[in-house]
């Protein structure tokens, strides 16, 4: 196979009622292992590096990114390249020559018409280069340490007719919605407001992507997927696996200096991690 568009997969996906799994890297590890993970279940995938991944590796986007699109062009199965939760307009203008094919621009922590203007401001420069671009509009929280006020309250989520005009005044080619989820969630306990979910996917004509899905359970997230998601980003998830791995391997091997074994099982058990998440997206 070879580097796709994300735009490709997000449409495939909603055309047969399926979700695309994008999943967030940090670390070599993290690429091969979703790449196993979606080779094993013949599933496209997407891989997305978040600018706090990128100030985590000093700043410099192109390793991580050139790691990403080798390893997508050896894969088995499509793999797309997404820059996600992008606040800084240097790393924007970086994502076409580094090999993404789409990028979410975050401005949501903007007042209403300060996100409008800036995304409206990003789409068009995005669209000139042939990217596809996702926004955020609610208030999902949890990044950085930062909650909503309550994912729980109504005040926290999005708002259905807001929605439809700031896609239409923006542009957007996706939009992630609050409606329940928690970025950076150490448990499977969020619950989704599933009743503004469809209200949401009646109202709105460009896909829905879910953000903060590593904290829930599988029963949600494949009624989310039934609800109108189509995109699925898990990011938590896979480093709690990794990290869970290597504890445990160094819990039972103390003496141990070698990083190859623990990585070893790192990667295999976030490997499993991304077979049970693309699973759980698959339409019954």
């Amino acid at each position: 196979m070879s580097l796709v568009t994300t735009g490709e997969l997000v449409t495939a996906a909603a055309a047969e009622g399926s979700a695309v799994a994008a999943f967030n890297i940090i670390t070599l590890e993290h690429i091969e292992a979703v790449v196993a993970g979606a080779e094993a279940t013949d599933t496209p995938v997407v891989l997305q590096v978040s600018e706090n991944a990128v100030k985590f590796r000093h700043g410099r986007l192109l390793p991580l990114a050139r790691a990403a699109v080798a390893a997508a062009e050896r894969a088995a199965v499509p793999v797309a390249l997404h820059l996600d939760h992008v606040q800084s307009e240097h790393l924007l203008r970086q994502a076409p020559d580094a090999g993404f094919s789409s990028v979410m621009y975050d401005a949501a922590r903007l007042p209403y018409a300060d996100n409008l203007a800036a995304t409206r401001a990003a789409a068009d420069w995005a669209h000139a280069r042939g990217l596809w671009i996702e926004a955020e509009l609610g208030e999902i929280g949890g990044k950085d340490g930062r909650l909503p006020k309550d994912a729980h309250e109504p005040g926290a989520r999005t708002d259905p007719a807001q929605a439809r005009a700031f896609v239409a005044d923006t542009g957007v080619d996706a939009l992630a919605v609050a409606v329940g989820s928690v970025h950076a969630m150490t448990t499977r306990t969020a619950r989704l407001d599933h009743a503004l979910l469809k209200r949401l996917s009646a109202s709105l004509d460009v896909p829905l992507v879910l953000h903060g899905s590593s904290g829930l359970p599988d029963d949600e997230l494949t009624a989310a997927v039934a609800g109108g998601i189509t995109k699925v980003n898990v990011g938590t998830a896979l480093n709690l696996a990794m990290t869970g791995a290597i504890r445990a391997h160094l819990t039972a091997h103390p003496e141990a200096a070698d990083s190859r074994p623990y990585l070893t099982a790192a990667r295999e058990a976030m490997t499993r991690t991304v077979e049970r998440v693309i699973r759980t997206l698959r339409p019954a």
